[in-house]
């Protein structure tokens, strides 16, 4: 693995926040809107899907680390020729919504596949909501002896909440929080929790045992550049508010 010192450092700190554009994102002016608000915002680093002209126009846009995600493995060749960073096998809550499924064995495929085209490239995959939660730990363990170097968790856009306010913030992320502490505490590698989080349950994946967050719908849902700015600011200031969870 051959990590940028900015992200290393930032893991160590168990402060990262990932600003996600979407896997299935390659509107110009969406995409150009949320690595702005990420950089403007304080964010770690951003991620967007794996094409080159989108790699290009973010690195003109940030001087943020910049991260591809794809599905399929030659996708990130070029994204990786055209200047990403890091790569992420996941983000796969577009899928979802289609009835495509991920299964364990499908991921730990693709996550060969990806190294065997890539073997020094920062590599991080999402271990699917879909799996019980001791299929999703076995799947981390197994990722990270594939080569993976994060592993993120996710909760799935079907995590309806049955309360408004502060409650149905925590019910909304509570699997993938759930995730986070299972599987952090079975991998080295550093956690990110993804899907359902906001800057109220941020703190929580922290204290889960989280190395940081990854954030997508609630910025990149946003038609204004402003109001996305504020909702990653507000982002950082949880995270940084936020004491360090001690693995035991």
């Amino acid at each position: 693995m051959n990590m940028l010192n900015s992200l290393q450092t930032a893991f160590a700190s168990n402060r990262v926040l990932k600003v996600i554009s979407g896997l299935n994102n390659f509107d110009r002016d969406r995409v150009a809107m949320v690595v702005r608000a990420a950089d403007l915002g304080g964010a770690t680093f951003i991620d967007i899907a794996a094409d080159p002209e989108l790699v290009r126009m973010a690195r003109q846009l940030t001087n943020l680390p910049i991260c591809v995600s794809a599905v399929e493995p030659e996708l990130f060749v070029a994204a990786v020729e055209a200047g990403a960073d890091l790569i992420e096998i996941g983000n796969f809550d577009s899928f979802y919504a289609q009835g495509i499924r991920f299964e364990a064995d499908e991921v730990l495929a693709l996550t060969k596949a990806t190294r065997a085209l890539l073997p020094h490239i920062t590599l991080s995959v999402t271990v699917p909501h879909i799996l019980t939660l001791d299929k999703q730990v076995e799947l981390a363990q197994a990722l990270v002896a594939a080569g993976a170097d994060i592993i993120q968790t996710e909760g799935g856009t079907g995590s309806t909440p049955s309360h408004a306010g502060t409650l149905g913030l925590i019910e909304k992320a509570a699997p993938t929080l759930a995730a986070a502490y299972e599987i952090s505490r079975a991998v080295e590698v550093p956690v990110l929790c993804a899907s359902g989080l906001s800057n109220v349950t941020a703190p929580l994946a922290i204290s889960a045992g989280a190395a940081g967050i990854g954030v997508g719908s609630a910025i990149n849902k946003l038609n204004d550049e402003i109001a996305a700015i504020a909702v990653v600011r507000s982002l950082v200031e949880a995270l940084a508010a936020t004491p360090v969870a001690v693995k035991g």
